[in-house]
């Protein structure tokens, strides 16, 4: 008998940075917004499904697209009630995930501008190639 395999690959075609910060997702976003100029804002939650047998876990999700470049940005964050979108990181509370190229100048100051927001303890660049569980990250 034949067996044909099907590969499938995930598109981790995005920037991913950590965010380290103590607040709610409606007061992060409203914070990056005003001190980078962004407009973030609430869309419908991110659902990851970690068993078939259970519903699925919805992760709050904000979503903001630049107009000069086309870039797509998305907070979402790393925790609910009923556990983390990605286990390894349990010390993360928000991932930001940017779509489209973003040139190292342009990434650096947003990490510059993340940081400089006093209640983000940190923000970092985080490959997510490393991650066990980056496919919950595919928006």
């Amino acid at each position: 008998m034949t067996r044909t395999y099907l590969k499938l690959s995930l598109d981790l075609d995005f920037i991913l940075i950590a965010i380290t910060a103590p607040l709610k997702d409606y007061v992060l976003c409203h914070k990056i917004n005003t001190r980078l100029d962004y407009n973030f804002s609430k869309i419908d939650d991110h659902e990851v499904f970690f068993n078939i047998d259970e519903p699925a876990l919805a992760f709050s999700k904000y979503h903001f697209e630049a107009e000069p470049d086309g870039n797509v940005y998305f907070i979402v964050n790393n925790r609910n009630p009923e556990g983390f979108l990605i286990p390894e990181m349990n010390k993360v509370d928000y991932f930001l995930v940017v779509h489209n190229y973003i040139d190292e100048e342009d990434l650096n100051f947003l990490l510059k501008g993340l940081n400089q927001i006093p209640d983000i303890q940190l923000a970092v660049q985080v490959d997510p190639f490393k991650l066990k569980s980056r496919e919950n990250l595919v928006m």
